[in-house]
């Protein structure tokens, strides 16, 4: 399974809680690098707590799951 598929079902395991409070994820792309870009949508694109959902939630459980991700970025 590529790298990218990989992230796709841990971003599915993520977005019930996401949608829980009205949000959403979006994968936009996977680099050759390990370099994951996504776009928060809903409640989540405008919560004063995105970066820290981003980065504490999302980051942690994608690189947790999938090691060859480097870094998540917001687009």
């Amino acid at each position: 399974m590529s790298i990218k598929n990989r992230v796709e079902v841990v971003l599915e395991d993520i977005r019930p809680m996401l949608n829980a409070d009205g949000g959403d994820v979006e994968l936009l792309d996977v680099s050759e690098d390990g370099v994951v870009k996504v776009k928060l949508t809903g409640a989540c694109g405008s919560c004063p707590f995105s970066m820290m959902t981003l980065k504490n939630g999302i980051a942690n459980r994608l690189k947790e799951e999938v090691p060859e991700v480097r870094e998540v970025v917001s687009a």
